[in-house]
Formats: structure tokens, C-alpha cells, sequence
């Protein structure tokens, strides 16, 4: 089982880090960065452009001579990016950035982005820390999770994934490896198994394909079972803060 937003399941393919930045001779003959160089890129956009397209994506607070670079040349590192049918999306304030593929319905695209589909372990995991990410952002609190969270939010769907505890354990421990190879959790040093959540995960499922999703899963989980938050607590982040402060 996948999600069923192909930008997500894009989102996850094999990720690389790469240098911020190095000393970029010129070739004498062509003023390029070396021998045979027709590009017109300076070579910080460039680096900017091939971590991108290496992904997960860039942060801002991980790739701090990146980012400077991605403000300063978004709109020609769009345009380039355009050409080979991907889009850039950015957001500014929370500082991160990443591509996906550009899908035209009359228009016959080639694919560059690999497609990674997401199991029904890692869809679960990755609702469970997109909801965590927009309380926190209600109470104005950097997101944090405990593994342990992570595992008991899963639990119920055990008897839909499978019968043998211990090795349902390990696929949700999987989910978890998985998130942190991509940056989507970042573990917090000296905080055992917490971890810091990404903010990229707002741009990959928006308020309306939570409470979908919350639907869905809450179906399969079983009848009447509340795993996540409601429906309308996933549209309306707000309706939580106030049932908080009720309480």
C-alpha cells in the first residue's frame, strides 16, 4: 500500500548530501568551471540545483550557505528546473524546499523523478508525525516525538498489517530508519529516541488530505477507533488549542 499523492510518494527517493561549497577553478580558455563547461550558472546555484534534484530537499538550518543562494536565485533555478518538467516548491518562513514531479494530463511528461510508493506502516507513521508537527505549530512548540509515541499510535493496525507482534514492531521500526534517512525526523543528540519533526511535512500533506487520510486509516484501524485526531480537529488545527484550553 501507497499514499495516495504521488508528489509524497516521489518525495522518498534516494537521497544524497552534497558539499555546500569548495574552491570552483576556471578554465582559462572558457572562463567555465572547468574544461568543456557550456553552463551559465554560477557554481553555489548549481550546488544548490544538484541538492535538489538529489534530494530530500533543502533546509535552511542544515544547509545554511545553500539557502542564501536558493533566495537569492530562485526565479532562475525555477525556470531551469521547469525545463525538465519539475516544480520548485518553497517555504520561506519555515526555511525548506524541495522538487516534484510536474503531472499534465494532455501532455505526455517524461518521469525524472524515481518513484519510492510508501507501505501502509510508513503512511501511518508519516500521519502520525504530520499531526504532531501542526500542534506543535499551534502551540508555537518545535515539533518533538518519541519513538515509543511512534510505535504505540501504530499498534492498532497490527491485525491489518500482521499477526506476528514482533515482527509488526520491526516493520514500524523500519518506518521509522526511513523517516530519518530522508530528514523527515531528525533525532535531538542527548534525548535518547525523540526526535525533532521536519517542517517539509506540511508541504507534503495539506489539512485536506489529513482528515482523508485520518478517514481512511481510522477505518482500517477498526470502527469507531480514534487513532489520530478527528477529522475536523486535521482541517481545523484551532478547534484542538481550544478543546486544550477547556480542558
Amino acid at each position: 500500500m501507497h499514499s495516495d499523492d504521488p508528489s509524497v510518494d516521489r518525495f522518498f527517493d534516494q537521497a544524497r548530501e552534497i558539499p555546500e561549497e569548495s574552491e570552483e577553478p576556471e578554465d582559462a580558455e572558457t572562463g567555465g568551471l572547468y574544461p568543456g563547461d557550456h553552463g551559465l550558472l554560477p557554481a553555489d546555484t548549481r550546488r544548490v540545483m544538484v541538492q535538489l534534484l538529489a534530494g530530500p530537499f533543502v533546509d535552511g538550518r542544515r544547509h545554511s550557505k545553500l539557502w542564501p543562494v536558493l533566495m537569492r536565485d530562485e526565479a532562475v533555478i525555477r525556470s531551469r528546473l521547469s525545463e525538465l518538467f519539475l516544480e520548485l516548491v518553497v517555504d520561506a518562513d519555515q526555511q525548506v524546499a524541495f522538487i516534484r514531479q510536474v503531472e499534465i494530463d494532455d501532455l505526455d511528461t517524461p518521469i525524472l523523478l524515481r518513484r519510492a510508493p510508501l507501505t501502509l506502516i510508513d503512511s501511518v507513521v508519516l500521519l502520525f508525525v504530520r499531526q504532531c508537527l501542526t500542534r506543535a505549530d499551534v502551540r508555537g512548540e518545535r515539533a518533538v516525538v518519541d519513538a515509543m509515541e511512534i510505535v504505540e499510535n501504530a499498534s492498532p493496525y497490527q491485525r491489518a498489517a500482521s499477526t506476528d507482534h514482533a515482527g509488526f514492531n520491526k516493520k514500524v521500526q523500519a518506518s521509522i530508519q526511513k523517516m530519518k534517512k530522508y530528514s523527515i525526523l531528525q533525532k535531538i543528540r542527548g534525548a535518547g529516541e525523540r526526535y525533532e519533526i521536519s517542517p517539509t511535512l506540511k508541504l507534503l500533506f495539506s489539512a485536506d488530505q489529513i482528515a482523508a487520510l485520518c478517514r481512511q486509516y481510522e477505518a482500517l484501524a477498526g470502527e469507531g477507533e480514534k487513532v489520530f485526531a478527528s477529522a475536523e480537529d486535521a482541517e481545523n488545527p484551532q478547534n484542538a488549542k481550544d478543546e486544550e484550553n477547556d480542558a
